[in-house]
């Protein structure tokens, strides 16, 4: 999960179970049933190997009234988040990707010293230092203290909280309004979600914009993406349900952008629904598109666990295969992603026989039920595996670059989603 580890958290939640967290309808569908699984960044200390480990069901269901697919509430927010493992500035790709975002935010919005940006869920300061260096006052709110201490560090001035709507009052009775309010991969992490939406309409200058970017459920369908379903993970957005989400809390939608990023994203704008600001064409574009996609009809989402079951036996037939073969396989990455499929799967120590990460704070860790060991990159070199499996496939165009020198010992990438494929490094150009 990339630049987001926000939430807002209120009993009243945990209380309405089967219920959907943004309209109140009873929630009767099945999107995705992924069995019992740990929290995936609950990543296990060594001392801890022996202990037990706490299991939740893993179990999405789709709102058949706003189409908000969605995972009941089992783990608090304070729990997943207040120690957090994923620092974003350890992706290359993700930093570009918002060094890119910000200095078109800075051109399309003419922001400038008398501005104020603020993002919710603003990690280790990946985004924020970008706006930092063009003298634009940030701010940036992020709960989890072992990060927020390293944007800290970058001189990124950061709250250590939960947004919600009561932080949204108080930062507006300090005379702190935003023009800018940045959300990236974080509305799918916040269990109350009215009362989050509500703080970001509180803290919007009337002016204002928001941003807020999320993996696209669209995608998620077309390419089998289960993996990217956690505990963390509370919703799962079309621009169909933004739209529906905005209108509740009189804002509107007057931009969307489609994005590469986890598998495929959307990017979209929001501002009050007093604002003069027009409705770009592509809104009404991607909307068509999603009715095309059937992602108005409840049979879509429906349909969608039986071909979650055909990867599992796909993955493990392939994988199967190659430990009869006598093949070695590591795991390159230890994402929450990855963790999910794991789980799912049933891959342990049995076919995996460890996972490297760029993270310092995983390694010595083992990944939670599975306990596959992480360790430094460099073990790949050392180890020389037959075949890498690449857990954060989002990721694979970087990795396999980075990589590419295990094609001197045979060596071969495997990518899980959406179907099992592999990558030879020595039939790729030069």
């Amino acid at each position: 999960m990339n630049g987001g580890t926000e939430v807002s958290f209120s009993m009243d939640t945990a209380q309405n179970v089967g219920l959907c967290r943004l309209c109140g309808s009873p929630l009767q569908h099945t999107f995705a049933d992924l069995g019992m699984s740990p929290p995936c960044e609950s990543f296990v200390p060594a001392g801890a190997i022996n202990n037990m480990e706490p299991y939740y069901p893993l179990h999405a269901f789709v709102c058949s009234e706003c189409f908000l697919v969605q995972l009941q509430e089992y783990v608090e927010p304070r729990d997943i988040f207040e120690e957090y493992a994923y620092f974003s500035s350890y992706s290359d790709s993700w930093v570009a990707h918002a060094k890119q975002y910000c200095e078109a935010s800075i051109e399309r919005f003419a922001l400038d010293h008398n501005s104020f940006v603020v993002e919710i869920a603003s990690n280790d300061g990946y985004l924020l230092q970008h706006f930092l260096k063009k003298d634009i006052p940030i701010l940036g709110i992020e709960p989890a203290i072992n990060v927020a201490k390293v944007a800290v560090q970058k001189g990124v001035p950061t709250i250590t909280d939960f947004f919600c709507k009561t932080l949204a009052k108080q930062m507006v009775a300090e005379g702190r309004q935003a023009d800018l309010i940045i959300g990236n991969n974080v509305l799918a992490q916040v269990p109350n979600l009215n009362d989050f939406v509500a703080g970001m309409k509180v803290l919007l200058k009337p002016s204002g914009v928001i941003t807020l970017e999320f993996p696209h459920i669209a995608r998620l369908i077309e390419e089998n993406q289960f993996d990217t379903i956690y505990h963390e993970h509370f919703s799962y957005f079309s621009l169909l349900t933004i739209e529906k989400m905005a209108e509740r809390h009189d804002l509107k939608v007057f931009d969307v952008e489609e994005l590469p990023t986890h598998g495929g994203s959307l990017r979209v704008y929001l501002t009050h629904a007093s604002s003069l600001r027009q409705r770009e064409p592509r809104v009404d574009a991607l909307r068509h598109r999603e009715s095309e996609a059937r992602l108005n009809q409840i049979e879509t989402y429906t349909a969608f666990d039986d071909a979650i079951q055909q990867t599992k036996r796909n993955l493990l037939s392939f994988l199967i295969r190659l430990k009869e073969m006598r093949k070695s396989i590591c795991a390159y990455g230890a994402p929450g992603k990855g963790n999910t499929l794991l789980n799912y799967c049933g891959i342990g120590t049995d076919f995996i026989d460890f996972a490297v990460d760029r993270n310092p704070y995983k390694h010595g860790r083992f990944t939670p039920g599975m306990h596959i060991p992480i360790k430094p990159v460099s073990e790949i070199e050392r180890a020389k595996p037959d075949y890498i499996l690449i857990l954060p496939w989002n990721l694979k165009s970087e990795i396999v670059s980075q990589m590419k020198d295990i094609g001197n010992w045979g060596g071969k990438f495997v990518i899980p989603i959406p179907d099992v494929s592999v990558i030879d490094p020595k039939e790729l150009g030069q």
